[in-house]
């Protein structure tokens, strides 16, 4: 009876704390996702006062949150939609596991950790947050912008793409090789295979299936159907997220409208508890001996974040600005990050620390990037632009023709356009007036006497 009234008191003093926390970040215009994580930090494991009894449930609340932050995406958008996507971008997925993954592996390689940890921390920086970014892009109301199926594109690849990678991951860090994880790997890629294929052939068949007039009825069926294909999707080494994805693919029409209404309030609530988990699970006191490394390396995989997003944004016809907006949106890691070094800290403990520094300030920066990335550098372009403008023109009224004799120059002001000139006289200017007459009396003659004054 103790931990049920501990367990009650936990739960009721986050929760209340997550509504005050996010009340506050709306009155001062900022994503609340950094407030809730710091509010983790704080409460956590050695913060000012952990929380274990609610420490499990919150645990899976938290994946629970991650799953339906996944599954109202996935609502958004139709299964052509995503073919489409797939069809287009594979270069950008291709160009983003180059410029993101490589740095984590360079790092681990010049920390001399072998090419086990390089693969395990390639991943780390590779693979961005797709609950975080789907909580800001609902946050700044860019479900709808031209770029948002280029991130969605870019998210949905790196999550297929976890169904190769865990397994071989898994199977390196086991010291089977290759060949002793091929059992574990087919099995992942048929379990995407069947998933990706209910859900693009059968997608109307679902939708009348879990139809329903009533709303609760089509709440329980629509969760239930999420967690269950959420549930077999990690069991066979496919990530949760993707599983309840797709299923918000499957469903379309009436039902996708209805099941977002009603799932809405529900991912909010887990969503945040989720972020707070973050933020419970890490030891403050591991991070300032690797803040510099995973610093450094934050610094360089944010850029090449924010490049793969203009390059996929760029292919797909969109504008610098919504190039710079797709860019800031990836720059978020988390849940995928952390199951990664998780895996790892067995065979290298070094990554744990230098992987929870890397991802809590990328969780953090993340959402103020994609709120500023695009208004900060457009005005950083146009004040160049500005003063390049500038330079121009000074540079263009002072300059001399040094083939022109200075001594040539006419330098007379022309005060015609000053001068007020009446219409009814003549502006003829052909030849100067002439002078008025003068009138020269004649000389006397010789002999005759002049005149006195």
């Amino acid at each position: 009876m103790h931990e049920t009234t501990a367990l009650l008191i936990e739960l009721g003093a986050i929760i209340l704390c997550l509504g005050l926390i996010g009340r506050v970040a709306g009155r001062i215009g900022l994503s609340p996702i950094p407030l809730y994580l710091l509010a983790g930090l704080a409460f956590g494991t050695g913060g000012l006062l952990p929380m274990s009894a609610s420490e499990d449930f919150v645990a899976v609340g938290a994946e629970i949150g991650v799953i339906l932050l996944l599954l109202l995406l996935g609502l958004e958008y139709s299964a052509s939609e995503l073919v489409g996507s797939l069809k287009t971008q594979y270069p950008s997925g291709a160009v983003d596991f180059a410029l993101n993954a490589l740095p984590g592996a360079a790092a681990a390689l010049l920390l001399g950790w072998g090419p086990v940890a390089a693969v395990a921390l390639a991943g780390v920086t590779w693979i961005s947050s797709s609950g975080v970014i789907a909580k800001v892009l609902t946050d700044l109301g860019r479900l709808g912008n031209r770029e948002t199926p280029v991130v969605l594109g870019i998210l949905v690849m790196e999550d297929l793409a976890m169904a190769v990678y865990l397994p071989l991951l898994t199977a390196l860090l086991a010291g089977v090789g290759l060949a002793g994880g091929s059992v574990t790997l087919l099995i992942a890629l048929g379990a995407v295979g069947i998933v990706l294929y209910l859900a693009l052939r059968h997608g109307r068949l679902i939708s009348r299936a879990v139809s329903s007039d009533n709303p609760e009825m089509l709440l329980l069926v629509v969760l239930g159907l999420t967690l269950l294909v959420a549930g077999v999707a990690q069991e066979l080494q496919v990530s949760a997220a993707v599983g309840a994805f797709l299923v918000g693919i499957a469903l379309s029409g009436e039902v996708a409208e209805g099941a977002r209404k009603l799932l809405t309030p529900l991912r909010d609530l887990f969503a945040a508890v989720f972020f707070v988990f973050f933020g419970l699970s890490t030891d403050p006191t591991q991070i300032p001996p690797v803040i510099l490394p995973a610093l450094l390396l934050a610094v360089v995989t944010a850029g090449t974040k924010i490049l793969t997003g203009w390059y996929a944004a760029r292919r797909a016809g969109i504008g610098p600005r919504g190039r710079l907006r797709a860019g800031g949106a990836l720059v978020a890691r988390g849940e995928f990050s952390i199951v990664i070094a998780g895996l790892a800290v067995a065979t290298e403990p070094r990554i744990g620390p230098i992987a929870t520094a890397y991802v809590l300030i990328l969780v953090i920066v993340g959402p103020l990037a994609a709120r500023w990335t695009e208004p900060l550098l457009t005005r950083l372009g146009e004040s160049r632009s500005r003063r390049k403008e500038t330079a121009a023109s000074a540079s263009a009224s002072t300059a001399v023709d040094p083939s022109v004799d200075p001594s040539s120059v006419d330098l007379s002001v022309d005060l015609s356009a000053d001068t007020a000139v009446d219409p009814s006289v003549s502006t003829a200017v052909d030849a100067p007036p002439a002078p008025p007459a003068v009138t020269v009396p004649p000389a006397p003659a010789e002999g005759e006497p002049g005149k006195k004054d």
